[in-house]
């Protein structure tokens, strides 16, 4: 079955219990490929409109007070209103999604996306008070749905809300994962193990010391995640078609900011220039730029587990648990999935960066055609950054496992302890032991026993773990 709809440009079938209209389905026609939109911003869309229409009808009450009930514009009575209202809260849950039929790739700087949800909820209001989808004569999706409201300040506006959610989210998980990396800094912090340069042995160094990175990396992480929110939380909601606010109620662009916030419980703000919200989108390459240099610091450290756990040499000084069977054809075979999946999504988020800056610079004059995929990048991104912590967290870090009596091992048998001994026997007579401990395949202290350089009291002295990991050297150590 099917109802007839009609724009400007014609005529066309809709499927008769279908909560999407005519323009939706031009959109679905126009962009034809399946590139999911996120549903976070479809749902704060759905807030964005509850505040409209709450705004609304604060502007009409206080309207009719002012004029004793003389109502000089078209005045939408409560029953409609309530409805509206409460299929936009059902929007914000992320109900009705599956009417959402615009995919992330599109044209049209978002006016896709703000019709199929003003049909959405115009059509679910017209079901809730009685009606038939399509009975626009009731309510309809644009002068019911779309009241004072513009696409380009609607989705853009919702896009903020949803980005601010996810980088709340993202915040929490850093610190999650910073938490898990100091505890093991704490642990391990005097557990010795070779450190490397250029994959090559160089000096010696601890677990607590390499954690410590981490823990400082993702301190770093965290607290430019948490400024990201302080530069995107002004929002160009009443600005209208290009920031002017043209054929909106002074008393609308001066509430509904406020309104919007009540209802979030964040911190957004109205931006002083609503012209240069509406037409640069500069803010979002600087945040991208911050998920980008967490992901940079993600993948270094997944690297590093994926290397440390590896099977290329010697008995393993770290192991990571092992989350799935690797191989259809090799028995027994383990692979390190969730470093894979981490550098992976590194990846993902490197191209996303370039996307964002690129349709970024792609505004022409009052506006920027490609806000649509922008955000589905931004929205890709923290997602993917989200999803990095939590199974960093729950499926490596919880379960990985550090073999002390390993790490030592390989280090005394290193002839890059040698480097250690250098301010005590100098150059050539610490090289002398590294080739004899090359040569012989024997540990520092047989080395030095055999070639009697240097007391072996005083080699233990050196080699202790509090003398090998503090900073530098002093004169007194030298006496």
């Amino acid at each position: 079955m099917f109802r007839i709809e009609k724009d400007s440009l014609g005529l066309k079938q809709i499927p008769s219990d279908a909560l999407y209209g005519i323009h939706a389905l031009r959109a679905k026609e126009n962009f034809p490929g399946n590139s999911p939109f996120p549903k976070e911003w479809y749902m704060a869309v759905g807030v964005t409109k509850q505040a409209c229409y709450l705004t609304y009808r604060k502007f009409r009450n206080a309207v009719e007070e002012k004029t004793g009930g003389n109502i000089p514009f078209r005045n939408i009575s409560d029953d409609i209103l309530d409805s509206l209202i409460s299929t936009a809260t059902d929007v914000s849950e992320g109900k009705y999604f599956d009417n959402f039929i615009v995919p992330a790739v599109q044209g049209g700087a978002g006016t896709s996306i703000n019709m199929n949800i003003n049909e959405i909820i115009a059509n679910s209001a017209l079901l809730a008070m009685g009606h038939g989808c399509g009975n626009y004569s009731f309510i309809d999706p644009l002068e019911h749905g779309n009241i004072y409201q513009s696409t380009n300040d609607v989705i853009p506006t919702a896009l903020t809300i949803a980005v601010l959610r996810l980088l709340h989210s993202l915040e929490e998980k850093i610190n999650l994962l910073r938490q898990k990396a100091e505890g093991f800094e704490k642990k391990f912090r005097d557990k010795l193990r070779p450190g490397y340069t250029q994959m090559q042995e160089a000096v010696p160094s601890s677990f607590g010391l390499l954690f410590s990175t981490y823990n400082d990396a993702l301190s770093r992480d965290w607290w430019r995640v948490s400024k990201c929110s302080e530069r995107i939380k002004q929002v160009n909601m009443g600005g209208g078609a290009i920031g002017t606010g043209l054929s909106l109620p002074r008393y609308f662009i001066m509430e509904i900011v406020p309104e919007l916030r009540r209802l979030t419980g964040l911190g957004i703000a109205q931006s002083e220039n609503l012209a240069d919200s509406t037409s640069n989108m500069d803010r979002w390459v600087e945040i991208h730029a911050t998920l980008k240099a967490h992901a940079v610091n993600l993948e270094k450290m997944s690297s590093d587990f994926r290397l440390l756990s590896s099977d290329i040499s010697g008995e393993k000084i770290l192991t990571i648990p092992q989350r799935q069977v690797g191989s259809s054809i090799m028995p027994g075979k383990i692979n390190p999935v969730i470093p894979e999946f981490v550098i992976s999504s590194a990846h993902k988020i490197y191209a996303n960066d370039q996307l964002v800056s690129s349709l970024s610079g792609q505004g022409a004059l009052e506006l920027n055609a490609y806000l649509p995929l922008i955000g589905c990048t931004v929205i890709e991104s923290l997602n993917l950054l989200i999803s990095c912590n939590v199974t960093l967290l729950e499926n490596l870090f919880k379960g990985l496992t550090i073999n002390e009596s390993s790490a030592y091992k390989s280090l005394i048998n290193s002839p890059s302890l040698t480097t250690a001994l250098s301010p005590y026997i100098g150059y050539h007579k610490a090289a002398e032991i590294a080739e004899f401990m090359k040569e012989k395949r024997v540990d520092i202290f047989e080395a030095n026993k055999l070639l009697n350089i240097i007391e072996d009291s005083r080699l233990r002295i050196i080699l202790q773990p509090g003398n090998l990991l503090k900073l530098g050297f002093s004169l007194d150590d030298l006496q």
